[in-house]
């Protein structure tokens, strides 16, 4: 069974750096998680969104996901995107994500083919049942063209190994809904930086990061201080980090957050297409964010 605490505070959504021929840069992959695990990040979540999972074949994916597990090396958990919006396949990659060593999977509502909610149910059924570990549900209408409601979640984190939902629906309000009614144990983490702090304060239980990236201390700090109640010092370090919070979105994630990264010297910006480079004035607009968080050279 998997110890869903493990899961509360910071989950840092690792980039995937790349070398100049496009294959996966292990040797970067590897700094930049210890970089995240010394500055006091929770748990890593590779193979995300944010990791462009998209564009990774199967083969690339498991590997991505060992050598986090093999860098993390026991220091904290790994929470392996795994997701997609063929059954069958989804089902293949949560299996293979728990072989490659991963403690629990995040699983991505099924994007482009709009289950209805006996659809979504019987989808993560079948994603828990391969699994072997622990499934986190990640929802994000604006990713997916689907929501899932409240109670259709209810309805999932019934199903064992559902441990919680990365909630990325923006709405507060279907937000608040879900950690009033979820059942004990059941995680809501935040999958948006910027509402981390409203809904730790409305009772979640952290949040998979982007920011985390480039400033996993003081993302840590912020959580770490919400969630013991010190809503000061979580206010301090939430407006600290706004800007940037902000910034990762002026184009579609994870160009902006890589870019910043190569702006900080940690790594080159290098996307597989259709991603393609940031545009000269964005980068001024980032650059202006990271010196306001004090994060340039």
């Amino acid at each position: 069974m998997t110890d869903r605490g493990r899961f509360r505070g910071v989950g840092v959504a690792l980039v995937t750096p790349f070398l100049e021929d496009g294959t996966p840069d292990f040797e970067g992959f590897a700094a930049h998680v210890d970089f995240v695990i010394s500055e006091g990040v929770d748990f890593l979540v590779p193979c995300g969104t944010t990791g462009e999972s998209a564009t990774l074949d199967d083969g690339e994916q498991r590997a991505v996901i060992a050598e986090a597990v093999r860098a993390a090396d026991g220091r904290v958990p790994v929470m392996a995107g795994a997701g997609t919006n063929d059954t069958r396949h989804a089902a293949r990659l949560a299996r293979a994500a728990g072989e490659a060593g991963a403690d629990a999977v995040l699983s991505v509502s099924p994007y482009y083919n709009k289950p209805n909610p006996d659809g979504l149910f019987r989808h993560y059924e079948a994603v828990a049942q391969a699994a072997g570990t622990g499934v986190m549900v990640y929802n994000v209408p604006g990713r997916t063209s689907g929501n899932i409601d409240p109670d259709t979640l209810f309805r999932i984190a019934e199903i064992e190994n559902v441990i919680g939902v990365k909630e990325a629906s923006g709405d507060l309000g279907q937000i608040m809904t879900i950690i009033q009614g979820r059942p004990d144990g059941f995680l809501v983490l935040s999958g948006d930086d910027a509402l981390t702090l409203p809904m730790v304060a409305a009772g979640a239980d952290g949040v998979i990061s982007v920011v985390a990236n480039e400033a996993p201390g003081g993302m840590s700090r912020l959580v770490t201080a919400a969630l013991a109640g010190d809503l000061q010092a979580a206010r301090r370090e939430h407006y600290g980090l706004y800007p940037l919070m902000e910034a990762n979105f002026i184009e579609t994630n994870p160009v902006p957050v890589k870019t910043a990264l190569e702006m900080m010297g940690r790594m080159e910006a290098r996307f597989r297409l259709p991603l393609a480079p940031m545009s000269e004035d964005n980068k001024d607009l980032l650059a202006e964010a990271l010196d306001a968080v004090g994060l340039l050279p």
